[in-house]
């Protein structure tokens, strides 16, 4: 998402919450805002894309795993201020996709990319954003009763 710093009116953007059985699809951020932590792949959505393109065009452009998206999630803010300024405002739009193929592998901006088991998520330098909307696709997609994801 770089190259998106003081914006003049906010930016849509997408995120891919991807599961393979414990594990969710993480990249490690190469670039800013969150540059060196881990996060849900995803990034701005190009004109003429509709959200759920843009959900598989950036999780393949960053970690080469292809993904369906199945149904839209949550609608956040990511604001971050530099004084008076907003350095970066991006309107969030996370989506749950369905793993199909490939083996993470980093690419674009993402430094590393990886699936990780559910319960070392606090072993990680997670952005707070991202471990909220992985917790929220985690009760959502758990059978009831059932306690587990």
């Amino acid at each position: 998402m770089a190259g998106k710093e003081f914006p003049v009116r906010p930016v849509p953007a997408v995120g891919a919450i991807v599961f393979r059985n414990s594990q969710v699809l993480l990249v490690r951020r190469g670039t800013p805002p969150n540059q060196g932590r881990w996060s849900i792949p995803g990034g701005a959505v190009d004109m003429g894309e509709t959200v759920e393109q843009a959900a598989v065009r950036e999780t393949r452009e960053e970690t080469g795993v292809d993904v369906r998206p199945m149904v839209g999630q949550w609608v956040t803010d990511y604001i971050e201020r530099e004084g008076e300024r907003v350095r970066w405002h991006y309107v969030l739009i996370d989506i749950l996709c369905e793993y199909l193929r490939n083996e993470p592998f980093p690419a674009s901006d993402a430094e590393n990319a990886r699936f990780v088991e559910l319960r070392e998520l606090g072993e990680l330098d997670v952005a707070p954003e991202a471990l909220d909307v992985i917790a929220k696709a985690v009760a959502r997609r758990a059978p009831p009763g059932s306690g587990t994801a």
